[in-house]
């Protein structure tokens, strides 16, 4: 049998134990802040790092939930549009409604378990392409969110009002030692805590080895008497779940949601997963490389203007790095084949 040897760097065991595609992403990293330092001083300052924080925790929780997906072998699509959907869903139920924050919280979470055990039922009972049944359940979620708000944009409440609490969540608003307001992103806290919680279910429970047993072999898989339809579908409700979460983080970040909005958005969460090294056919990822890709998202969208490219160029750039992030993924199955 041929044994790949590999190099000194490669077979190194700290390199081994951490991955050589997340030693790589924290270079890209790295050099992509020092970049923008670079380029613009305004980059450097306070508010660029709060901003920072704002986008990755939406996209973080999407991109946990879809790499769950990517594990299996398959995608959810519906996490952009269904996020928005879910966040002017719970949105709805406290301003219109009435209701307390925390319901409208434990109600936008609901709703996408629902959308995501929908999407496990077309993917794992009825066994559809993945792609083609989270496709039209984004459809779906994008004209539900109007439906639900009678097409009208919502505005949880702001953190000056009672019921603002859940802002604080994500980023709490102090005093500087001068007595200028200071926002603190302790958001990542969260997150955090979601990785961690997530990394050890993925690689240590019975459940998140099975997704992974999917991913590799989902017929060898079945003959080993495992429930696929089970835990496919678990991977899917995995997604809804965290979509949801995306929803109140969304709701936490911006002033005003708008119906019919969040298409595009499941692309950078599924970028940050492929970027962290989680595998377009399946059987491989991991939540912390999905962080880390995340990551790389989050300085483009927030250095890129700095710089003076806006919206469009940003979105050429950020198909590049998925297009660059995939081609690698498809090199490395070629050399593992």
């Amino acid at each position: 049998m041929n044994e790949k040897k590999g190099n000194a760097f490669t077979n190194n065991p700290i390199v081994k134990a951490i991955g050589l595609q997340k030693i790589v992403v924290v270079l890209v990293i790295v050099l992509l802040a020092a970049f923008f330092s670079i380029m613009s001083p305004a980059f450097r300052q306070y508010s660029t790092l709060v901003s920072l924080f704002d986008y990755s925790y939406y996209i973080t929780f999407m991109a946990i939930g879809v790499t769950f997906c990517l594990i299996t072998g398959g995608n959810d699509l519906s996490v952009g549009t269904g996020m928005v959907c879910y966040s002017l869903f719970g949105g709805y139920l406290i301003v219109h409604m009435g209701l307390p924050v925390g319901v409208g919280m434990i109600a936008t979470i609901l709703l996408g378990m629902v959308i995501g055990l929908l999407n496990a039922f077309l993917v794992a009972v009825w066994d559809l392409p993945p792609f083609i049944a989270t496709l039209g359940t984004m459809m779906m979620t994008r004209g539900l969110g109007s439906i639900l708000t009678g097409g009208l944009s919502i505005a949880w409440p702001a953190t000056a009002v009672p019921q603002g609490w859940f802002r604080s969540i994500f980023k709490y608003k102090t005093l500087n030692s001068a007595g200028k307001p200071l926002m603190i992103p302790v958001g990542f806290i969260l997150v955090l805590i979601c990785i961690i919680v997530m990394s050890i279910f993925l690689n240590k429970s019975k459940p998140g080895r099975y997704i992974i047993a999917i991913g590799s072999n989902k017929e060898a898989t079945r003959l080993s008497g495992i429930n696929v339809v089970k835990y496919q579908g678990l991977a899917y409700l995995i997604s809804g779940f965290f979509a949801g979460l995306a929803g109140i983080a969304y709701a936490a970040t911006f002033q005003s949601i708008a119906p019919g909005t969040g298409a595009g958005l499941e692309l950078d969460a599924i970028a940050g997963a492929i970027i962290g090294g989680t595998s377009m056919t399946g059987g491989v990822g991991t939540i912390t490389g999905t962080l880390l890709g995340v990551f790389v998202m989050s300085l483009l969208k927030t250095g890129l203007p700095y710089i003076g490219l806006q919206a469009n160029w940003q979105q050429i750039i950020t198909g590049i790095v998925l297009i660059v992030a995939i081609f690698i993924d498809v090199l490395k199955n070629k050399k593992t084949a």
